[in-house]
């Protein structure tokens, strides 16, 4: 399955995080959204019309006005790429998603492998090979995120507010109160 969001949830609660991205995902206007419960843990693949970094934006949102339809959905990360799990097309798409930053900001790199022989350090060396920004691994411009799926790898230049994570919103937004 095609994909540019990958949500994470609390192991054996796959299928509720399906429910819960497809339903929030018609509320907010794609009724062809698409899910595919992967085979790995805890992990939900999905498709939608709706740029992925406005379904994150959505999810901010949501969490802030309507916190209790979050539940099964721990995290959800915008993915811009998607291709095969192979070093080259991780390479060339990472070094093509690269021209948004700009010459004087920072970047990191990171890669959330499941299911691949890849290294990891590999990866991350031949990325940072051909990206001529400064690295800053505590508080980078952007984060160059490298999901391995398996055979398949989604990649997204992305900075870290264009993560979703519940947890995280939801005890920024009891702070608040």
């Amino acid at each position: 399955m095609d994909f540019n969001l990958i949500i994470s949830t609390f192991r054996h609660r796959e299928q509720e995080a399906y429910n819960e991205i497809l339903n929030i995902l018609e509320d907010a206007g794609d009724s062809e959204a698409e899910a595919e419960v992967t085979d790995i843990i805890g992990i939900v693949l999905g498709l939608t019309r709706i740029d992925p970094f406005r379904v994150v934006q959505i999810f901010h949102k949501l969490v802030i006005n309507e916190p209790w339809e979050i539940r099964y959905i721990l995290r959800l990360l915008p993915i811009e790429s998607v291709g095969p799990t192979q070093l080259e097309h991780i390479i060339t798409d990472s070094k093509k998603l690269a021209l948004k930053m700009e010459r004087h900001e920072t970047f990191r790199i990171t890669v959330e492998k499941r299911h691949a022989s890849l290294s990891s350090s590999d990866i991350i060396k031949a990325v940072a090979a051909n990206i001529d920004n400064t690295v800053n691994l505590i508080k980078p411009d952007w984060i160059i995120l490298v999901e391995i799926v398996g055979g398949l790898t989604g990649i997204s230049v992305l900075r870290a507010n264009q993560i979703f994570s519940s947890v995280v919103e939801k005890r920024k937004n009891l702070l608040h109160d």
